[in-house]
């Protein structure tokens, strides 16, 4: 039960599926989310490739409509909400200032132009390669598409535990708090009830491809997050989380290119 209450409680932080109902805060419950991370990446995952599959099998729509209404409901099913870290971390990083400056930067409410042109540089990007995958869409491509919200959450929680916060307050500082390196334990297990699947599906080297550039952008977000900020914020989380999920649809849009094609 805490279990699903952790569940729940990432989908009501990191999704705009309504949950109505009040969950617990505490550290017990709050290490049961951390833990249940990439299952709620996972199924993000599974809405976009079931939402791809309907509109190419059931409706007359052209590949740009299907690939604007996929990249649409990235957006939509999120809420948007690592947006926002994204554009504040970029109006952090691009101001060029000190680490202490460059967290006040990210508490500032307003956006700058930084952070606009970070944004459409962002958005843009996944809807090309959301665009190229879309015209090459096999039955594979559907469990790839799948992966990239759940690998892509599954780094947020490793980051989560394992770089130091930056602030002794807001969301991250609170989460860390109560997470453990020891809540990142069944993230391997996750990924070897997945790579079951895809080895099945005869997608084994796609997958670990995948999984390799994500654990390099972790290594690079850890070094950076450090160097930049000092550590971790709920920015810092986001924008991770984007840049992250950016890299593995270029890579799964190479990867039709040049290994599934």
């Amino acid at each position: 039960m805490t279990f699903l209450k952790g569940f729940l409680l990432n989908l009501q932080f990191f999704t705009s599926i309504p949950i109505r109902v009040a969950l617990p805060m505490d550290k017990k419950h709050l290490q049961s989310s951390i833990k249940s991370f990439p299952l709620v990446g996972l199924l993000q995952g599974i809405l976009y490739s079931g939402l791809v599959y309907v509109l190419i099998q059931w409706t007359p729509f052209s590949t740009v409509a299907i690939a604007f209404l996929l990249w649409l409901a990235t957006i939509i099913i999120t809420g948007g909400i690592h947006l926002d870290g994204w554009m504040d971390v970029s109006d952090a990083y691009f101001s060029y200032q000190d680490q202490e400056k460059r967290l006040e930067i990210m508490k500032d409410p307003r956006i700058g132009a930084f952070g606009v042109l970070a944004v459409i540089v962002l958005l843009s990007s996944r809807f090309l390669f959301i665009y190229e995958i879309i015209g090459s869409m096999s039955f594979a491509s559907y469990f790839m598409v799948a992966l990239i919200p759940f690998l892509g959450k599954s780094i947020m929680g490793a980051m989560l535990v394992t770089i130091p916060s930056a602030k002794k307050e807001g969301l991250a500082a609170m989460f860390q708090e109560a997470g453990k390196r020891r809540s990142l334990v069944v993230y391997p297990i996750y990924l070897a009830i997945v790579a079951f699947f895809v080895q099945w599906m005869g997608l084994i080297v796609p997958f670990f491809i995948l999984v390799g550039v994500a654990l390099v952008c972790y290594g690079f977000i850890r070094i950076k997050a450090i160097k930049w900020f000092n550590g971790i914020t709920g920015d810092v989380l986001g924008a991770s989380v984007e840049g992250t999920e950016m890299i593995l649809w270029l890579t799964l849009w190479l990867l039709h290119y040049f290994v599934m094609g």
